[in-house]
């Protein structure tokens, strides 16, 4: 069995080398801050270093931005001594790029570029001139300090006729341009083509073997392949990473973590580039995480639907605690599919609790309200107390667990539990899959408080 190099909802990946070390980003939808960043020696062990849009002022994310909408796909770049990090907000101003001189930031504010479409990339060319292209596909030459572009766009390859051809990415490798792009939707049908030039305008030839990448209308556990990027190691090998998903279940089968990010070998023949198996070999489950918000500030895995106001939560309110406020959420990403995250509450008289989040309409509730607990469905337009009991004042312990199993017909479970007290509910997670709820990302499992203000004294995920 293969496992993803970065796992949870973590899709769309770019990435660059500069020396010995490689750099990657993801989509981040609705969520704030925007575009994970991470840092990796082998391609293989990543960790988070930052979000590149970490600021309301680089990620204005509406009201009203619907589930999946905001962030899509990113392309990250290191030229001319800077890294270069260019995406679209789908909610609020559409294509736009920032700078940094180092990965951590800080990152510029963004730099707005007068092309339609999503999926923006950006290449140089020997002359420096700055190339962009966007889904569609089509390219532009543009300025990249003012956003202004300055020919185009044109249209380019635009795959081999299958619906969407997106995520395009320009190399220029060997005396060629190498165009490489998704097609098919990003669901069973994913792939991933390429055709090559002798100038970003063309004429484009395509790859013989087209597509590069697909396992559609197989029996892999790894399914919906696509949306790759390219990256050469310091010895010379070449490495494709590209989303993937690993549903389970009965038929159709559910995913529940999203589209996760997963790593390929790439060897070229005939001046074409060959793809290996996807994933590298499974190994151990993660470790045990525990943040005990001792920090001055949220660690970067910490995300929010929309935006996270500085006055909706607090770690100096009381030191040691994360304080959150009325409407306030905090998640992480789901990045294992059989997992326990526990969370000590005082809730005082909050509304607060634990919940596995889809989007606004689906996730499932553990929380403490008024001297009782209570386990709470959000599945569409039905909401539905499913279990209830009363407990003491003070402060609790909150688990939610998920545990596969193949006599499921849906992908998992998900049991409920206050203190070291039997389950309080268990409930099918088929509800809590992109299947059922539908959009681009996977579950975030996090605290939250609709009423009042609440405090959390650590939050630990493990396997069960």
């Amino acid at each position: 069995m293969s496992r993803p190099i970065i796992p949870g909802f973590h899709p769309d990946p770019s990435v660059c080398r500069v020396g010995d070390d490689y750099y990657l980003v993801c989509s981040s939808f609705e969520y704030f801050p925007g575009v994970p960043l991470f840092h990796s020696r082998d391609l293989v062990n990543w960790r988070q270093i930052g979000n590149v849009l970490d600021r309301p002022s680089q990620l204005p994310l509406p009201a009203d931005t619907e589930a999946s909408g905001g962030i899509y796909a990113p392309t990250l770049r290191h030229h001319d001594g800077r890294f270069w990090m260019i995406t679209t907000n789908t909610s609020a101003g559409g294509n736009f790029l920032v700078t940094a001189e180092n990965p951590e930031g800080p990152w510029s504010d963004p730099v707005r570029i007068d092309l339609p479409g999503i999926d923006p990339d950006l290449t140089w060319g020997d002359d420096g001139s700055c190339w962009c292209m966007v889904s569609g596909t089509q390219v532009a030459r543009i300025d990249p300090a003012t956003g202004q572009v300055l020919d185009g766009p044109f249209p380019a390859w635009a795959g081999t006729g299958l619906q969407y051809p997106e995520a395009p990415h320009l190399y220029r490798i060997g005396g060629w341009w190498y165009l490489m792009i998704a097609e098919g939707g990003t669901e069973r049908g994913h792939t991933v083509a390429m055709a090559r030039a002798r100038t970003p305008l063309g004429p484009w030839e395509p790859a013989p073997h087209n597509p590069l990448v697909t396992h559609r209308s197989t029996d892999n556990p790894i399914q919906s392949t696509g949306h790759a990027d390219l990256v050469e190691d310091p010895d010379g090998n070449w490495w494709m990473v590209l989303l993937a998903t690993r549903p389970r279940g009965k038929t159709p089968a559910f995913h529940v973590l999203g589209r996760e990010t997963f790593l390929a070998r790439v060897h070229w023949a005939g001046g074409w580039p060959v793809v290996g198996e996807v994933g590298v070999p499974s190994g151990p489950s993660l470790p045990a995480e525990r943040d005990d918000f001792d920090a001055v500030t949220l660690a970067p895995q910490w995300i929010s639907p929309r935006q996270r106001p500085d006055d909706s939560w607090s770690l100096t309110e009381r030191p040691g605690w994360l304080t959150l406020h009325a409407g306030a959420f905090v998640g992480r990403r789901q990045q294992q599919h059989d997992t326990r995250v526990t969370t000590r509450l005082d809730p005082g008289t909050a509304c607060a609790g634990l919940s596995v989040r889809m989007d606004d309409a689906h996730h499932y509730d553990l929380e403490i309200t008024d001297g009782q607990a209570r386990v709470v469905a959000s599945i569409g337009p039905v909401r539905q107390v499913v279990a209830e009991q009363p407990v003491p004042p003070g402060s609790l312990d909150l688990t939610v667990e998920t545990r596969t199993h193949e006599s499921f017909q849906g992908p998992d479970r998900i049991t409920f539990r206050v203190g070291d007290g039997p389950p309080l509910a268990e409930l099918d997670g088929r509800y809590l899959s992109t299947e059922v709820a539908t959009g681009f990302t996977g579950r975030v499992i996090g605290l939250y408080v609709t009423r009042g203000s609440a405090a959390f004294d650590w939050y630990r995920t493990a396997a069960p």
